[in-house]
């Protein structure tokens, strides 16, 4: 059975996105453990101990239960252009702990900063995050990225991206590519389409 994990951005004592995060627990439990209770995420941290101050990545690894919680200090990284590599990953609903696959396509990177994965002609996300593109109107994200982030669902339900299937053919249609996660804020890393390689 696969072990899971939900990274969560803990900013001064405060956890981002608590609610997505649990809703994407729930979906995991549901498809693996569904005989099992729910994962009680708020609660969980607050015993943890969490700390007050500076900028950590909450590292939760579970199954039908909490195995492990860890606070690792987060620096965010470089990113300042991408290789496009094609990729058959599967797309899932839950984060699984082992990232095999999405190493193996960032390993591809060449000289550059990152992947820009594509399947079966269709932009996904990179290696680390989802993407959103801008078309001079608004930030269209893929319809089916590899990971459903929690950023992405909460980004979604304040209207601030569309979902729209993003073929690689239309990278000429947009001038600019947000990379955004649980960590990273959208607009905090933004590239000119111009900064990805083929």
């Amino acid at each position: 059975m696969y072990r899971f994990i939900e990274s969560i951005k803990l900013l001064d004592g405060n956890f981002y996105r608590l609610k997505f995060h649990q809703k994407r627990m729930n979906i995991c439990s549901e498809l693996f453990y569904p005989n099992d209770d729910f994962i009680h995420l708020q609660s969980a941290l607050t015993d943890s101990h969490p700390p007050q101050k500076g900028l950590f990545k909450c590292k939760v690894t579970f199954e039908s239960k909490i195995l492990k919680i860890e606070y690792l200090p987060y620096k965010k990284k470089e990113i300042n252009s991408l290789r496009i590599v094609h990729t058959q990953i599967e797309s899932h609903p839950y984060k699984k702990e082992d990232r095999t696959d999405f190493n193996a396509a960032f390993d591809m990177r060449g000289n550059y900063d990152d992947v820009l994965l594509v399947k079966n002609g269709l932009l996904t996300d990179t290696s680390i995050c989802n993407i959103a593109l801008f078309d001079g109107f608004s930030w269209q994200t893929p319809t089916k990225p590899l990971i459903y982030g929690v950023n992405r669902a909460n980004l979604l339900e304040e209207g601030k991206i569309f979902e729209k299937d993003i073929k690689l053919s239309d990278l000429q249609n947009y001038s600019a590519i947000r990379l955004f996660n649980a960590l990273i804020e959208f607009g905090e890393i933004e590239l000119n389409i111009s900064n990805i390689h083929f």
